[in-house]
């Protein structure tokens, strides 16, 4: 397997609470709404701990965003918050505007993503997520994920959901997904596209260090 790039760690805890707080959310509320502890929810703020791919999907979808906007250690702006999801009163600000998807400086400043310059979110579960866009995108997450040997996206089996279209597709090593009721075991080559409503899970259960490309389409409302 290829050495993994020079990553840049993203501030999870702090992205989380500027998150939280834009909402108007405790973190007792929050952590009832995503299922999981308000001990758990703190302690993640405070970056005393990682929590799981699953645990951090529950968050996202409560929070109303994409699992793009929890990475980097920059300052969140208000013009990057996106609008309250819906059955809420609409933020105060919209999202971020700009001209997407366009170089702004020599050699594709604003568009290229260098392999050593990714950022990534190191999961408790032995699962790395590296983003493999320059900036934030509220559309698309599209990751590098990383299991190391017998990595798993929860850390009790419990499955995720949430709206879109998701793609994957195995680069390196083997990886069981668990869809619906049915497991699929995929080897290097094998990918998926399904409807991510329908509770799923990942897990490397052999030895070896497996690697995908996972690409989320959102909904947009």
């Amino acid at each position: 397997m290829s050495a993994s790039p020079k990553s840049h760690e993203s501030d999870l805890g702090r992205r989380l609470r500027q998150l939280r707080s834009a909402r108007g959310l405790s973190v007792r509320e929050l952590a009832r709404r995503a299922g999981c502890s308000a001990s758990l929810v703190s302690q993640v703020e405070r970056g005393l701990t990682t929590p799981s791919a699953g645990v951090v999907y529950s968050l996202a979808n409560e929070l109303g965003i994409s699992l793009d906007l929890l990475f980097g250690s920059e300052e969140l702006l208000p013009e990057d918050l996106p609008a309250q999801p819906g059955g809420v009163e609409p933020a105060p600000y919209p999202f971020g505007g700009g001209s997407w998807g366009r170089a702004e400086g020599d050699r594709g400043l604003g568009i290229l993503q260098r392999a050593g310059e990714r950022h990534t979110i190191e999961l408790s579960t032995g699962v790395r997520w590296e983003r493999l866009t320059p900036r934030h995108d509220s559309r698309v997450d599209f990751l590098d994920v990383v299991y190391e040997p017998h990595g798993r996206s929860s850390d009790n089996d419990r499955a995720v959901r949430h709206d879109g279209r998701e793609y994957l597709r195995v680069l390196e090593g083997e990886i069981e997904a668990v869809i619906g009721f049915e497991t699929l075991q995929l080897a290097e080559g094998d990918s998926l596209a399904f409807d991510p409503t329908v509770p799923h899970l990942y897990r490397n259960p052999t030895p070896r260090t497996a690697r995908c490309l996972s690409v989320v389409v959102h909904d947009q409302h």
